[in-house]
C-alpha cells in the first residue's frame, strides 16, 4: 500500500508518503514546516517534494489521508479541499482522522509507550478561554470522546477525580485549571502539532470517508467554500 498523507490544521504544514519496499518493509518520506498561515501556498510544493523523494508517481498512490480538523478554519479547509481534489484526480479513496487523534499518536512516539497506562488528553489552545480537547486511554489510545470545543473550566471538569497527561498548546492551561480540583493532570509537549508521519502510519487501518468533511467546531468570521481552489505557485 502506498499512502499520501498531509496535515494543515494548526501551526504547521506537513506531508508524508509511506509505502512498502520490495521486502515488505515500510518506507517513509516526509516534510514539515512550522507556520500558522499560508498553508495553501506550501502544501502542494511539499507534497511534490515527498513524492519525488519517494520516487513515486501520483498514479501509484493507493489512498489519500488527511487530518479533517478541528483546527484553524483556513488550514482545515485547505487540507480537506486538497484531499477531495486528489481523490477525484486519482480516483482513490480518502481516509482521515481528527487532528487531535494524530497528535495523540505523535505524543506516544515522542514520549514512549510507558506513558500509555495514563489517560492522555490532547488539549489545544483555541483562544477565547477555550480548548480543543479529545481524550484517549490504553496502549492503543482508544478515543474516550469525540473532539470537543470547551471552555477551559469545562475541560477541567471532565477530569475531576482522574489522573491524566495533557499534551499540546493548551496542556498547561488545563493543568492550571485543575488546581483545587480532585484530579491530577501533568502537562507535556506544549509545542506538539499534528504530523503527517503519524497519519501515514495510522492510515492503513482507517476506513474510507465518502465524502471527507471538515470538522471546524467553531464558526469562522468569514466562510469561504471548502471547494475553493488551492493556491498554486506559477
Amino acid at each position: 500500500m502506498r499512502i499520501l498523507a498531509f496535515d494543515t490544521c494548526f501551526g504547521a504544514c506537513s506531508a508524508a508518503v509511506r509505502w512498502q519496499g520490495a521486502g515488505g518493509e515500510w518506507l517513509l518520506r516526509e516534510a514539515y514546516e512550522a507556520r500558522e498561515h499560508g498553508h495553501a501556498e506550501v502544501l502542494l510544493p511539499m507534497i511534490e517534494e515527498v513524492m519525488q523523494g519517494a520516487g513515486l508517481e501520483y498514479k501509484e498512490i493507493d489512498r489519500i489521508a488527511v487530518t479533517f480538523g478541528p483546527g484553524l478554519f483556513t488550514g482545515v479547509r485547505t487540507g480537506v479541499a486538497a484531499a477531495r481534489a486528489f481523490a477525484v484526480a486519482l480516483e482513490r479513496p480518502v481516509v482521515g482522522l481528527s487532528s487531535l487523534a494524530v497528535m495523540a499518536h505523535r505524543a506516544d512516539l515522542l514520549l514512549g509507550k510507558e506513558r500509555a497506562e495514563r489517560e492522555l488528553v490532547v488539549a489545544v489552545d483555541a483562544r477565547r478561554d477555550s480548548l480543543f480537547v479529545q481524550r484517549f486511554e490504553g496502549p492503543e489510545r482508544r478515543a474516550l470522546s469525540e473532539p470537543q470545543l470547551l471552555e477551559i473550566g469545562e475541560a477541567a471538569g471532565l477530569l475531576d477525580g482522574r489522573e491524566a497527561l495533557a499534551v499540546g498548546s493548551g496542556a498547561e492551561l488545563l493543568q492550571d485549571a485543575m488546581r483545587g480540583r480532585d484530579g491530577v493532570v501533568s502537562a507535556a509537549l506544549p509545542q506538539l502539532e499534528p504530523h503527517a508521519r503519524s497519519l501515514a502510519m495510522l492510515a492503513p487501518a482507517l476506513h474510507p470517508l465518502d465524502p471527507v468533511r471538515p470538522l471546524y467546531l467553531r464558526a469562522p468570521d468569514a466562510k469561504p467554500g471548502v471547494d475553493q481552489p488551492i493556491a498554486r505557485k506559477h
